[in-house]
């Protein structure tokens, strides 16, 4: 606990002015928070009600992944079918369309992320039950032509593949002699992938390169690598066709990016414990990141500056036995992660993955455990995330006070929230101050008063209340 503490402190140190008085806490850039929920979305049944939902938290932008194959015709057929595939009357976008509609008339941003699974006819040897088996590149680029021509400016972000560095959503991952495949099978994806939006109409498409999943393997022992991973930063410098040293080989042109996304999840030990192997990125080393993307700018292979987009992201909790936390822990290690981001000038932004978790047998990406990364449990009862998430809070020891960093996420423009402490041994609350966040509701706050939990409390211009949950100091 102690490192964790160290370095969520020195963060803090950074936004915090004066000794003991309420400031804001400015960033140097501004923070988009994505919000993921299929589930609920992409079901007519539950889609008005989840909207409701959303714009009681503050949601302002969507995370939504189009899969290939749930719109194309004759996905599970390994003959693909006469039709021109650039044409967007072509495919079934009925699930998506009212999504991205209703996102329109809220205002919010979209990302779009373009995925597997696919065509089966579109995929090597047109027999492949995974789905995901080295798309064809040509038949990728119709379709993004056609996702282009049909979406075109309603969606302000788009990015190419969910976790190509993941087996279950791209294959191979490695060769047969244990050596990475997919970085370069990834690349040719994208570069059809950026062709086809151009294709269909976007100039100067707004692309997101990567989707990388936190962790991996640099390398297997030969055929042994159907189940595995390629690690986040191997796949970086192979898909850029950069050697260890990051000198790209002069076969390979530069790509454009307008950002590179990743999901830096944690493990139980929370947001704050460095992975012991060098090419993982989770949120607490996303310096490592920045860095090879630096080191890739160099070589000329990027776009320099280019920002991180953390676009999936979740605290797993109870019940998962393997990475779950205690729920309450969950919306303290989330806030934390939210607040790593912040202070990131590179990080353009955060996200939430989930608003209702998967169920323990259910078929989600980790098999049957699936994520319990939700703001409820499957059940629908709200968890202390729930009531943090529209005002996370962080708490950090500092010498002999304490550092407090919030946010009010539904409020537009300045506000003023009441902050609270549960002192020692004592099951009351008092108030510790009204804070004024600034234009965008962020707030920070240096504080002597010693308690054992913190909370916020906020009530929008509509009269709801908003009650964060207890918050533990780190």
């Amino acid at each position: 606990m102690l490192p964790m503490r160290k370095l969520l402190c020195a963060l803090l140190m950074c936004s915090m002015v004066g000794a003991a008085a309420a400031t804001p806490a400015l960033a140097s850039h501004g923070e988009l928070v994505y919000f993921e929920a299929p589930k609920e979305l992409l079901n007519p049944r539950t889609r008005a009600a989840t909207i409701v939902k959303l714009q009681a938290l503050g949601v302002t932008a969507l995370r939504v992944q189009l899969y290939w194959s749930a719109v194309a015709p004759g996905a599970n057929s390994s003959q693909r079918p006469n039709f021109d595939a650039t044409d967007p009357n072509a495919y079934y976008w009925g699930q998506y369309d009212p999504v991205i509609a209703e996102a329109q008339r809220l205002h919010w941003q979209v990302l779009l992320t373009v995925t597997s699974p696919v065509p089966k006819w579109a995929t090597a040897g047109h027999n492949d039950r995974f789905l995901v088996t080295r798309p064809d590149p040509q038949q990728f680029e119709q379709f993004m032509t056609a996702v282009g021509r049909h979406f075109g400016s309603q969606v302000g972000l788009y990015a190419i593949w969910n976790e190509p560095n993941h087996y279950r959503f791209l294959r191979p991952q490695f060769n047969a002699n244990g050596t990475p495949a997919s970085p370069r099978i990834y690349r040719g994806l994208y570069q059809a992938g950026y062709a086809g939006l151009k294709a269909g109409g976007l100039a100067n498409p707004k692309v997101l390169m990567g989707e990388t999943a936190p962790g991996g393997e640099e390398r297997v022992r030969p055929h042994s690598g159907a189940q595995s991973a390629v690690a986040p930063l191997v796949f970086l410098r192979e898909m850029l066709c950069l050697n260890s040293h990051y000198r790209k080989s002069r076969s390979c042109e530069g790509l454009p990016a307008f950002g590179y996304a990743h999901h830096a999840y944690a493990n139980a030990n929370g947001p704050l414990e460095h992975p012991s192997r060098p090419a993982s990125v989770t949120i607490a080393v996303l310096s490592r990141l920045t860095r090879a993307l630096d080191l890739a700018a160099r070589a000329h292979a990027i776009p320099r500056g280019l920002p991180v987009y953390l676009t999936e992201f979740g605290v797993q909790s109870k019940p998962n036995k393997y990475l779950g936390v205690p729920p309450g822990q969950q919306a303290e290690y989330d806030a934390i992660a939210e607040h790593i981001a912040y202070s990131n000038p590179r990080v353009a932004s955060f996200s939430q993955y989930l608003l209702r978790d998967d169920p323990l047998s259910g078929s989600g990406v980790t098999g049957g455990v699936g994520f319990q990364t939700g703001l409820m449990y499957v059940s629908g009862t709200r968890k202390p995330l729930y009531l943090g998430f529209p005002v996370p809070l962080t708490v950090t020891k500092r010498g002999h006070g304490y550092s407090l960093w919030g946010l009010v996420r539904p409020t537009i423009g300045g506000t003023k929230l009441t902050v609270l402490v549960q002192p020692r041994h004592s099951r009351r609350w008092r108030k510790l101050r009204v804070i004024t966040t600034n234009s965008s509701g962020y707030w920070s706050l240096n504080s002597s008063t010693s308690g054992s939990s913190w909370r916020v409390q906020w009530r929008s211009p509509s009269g709801a209340a908003y009650n964060g949950p207890p918050i533990r100091a780190y």
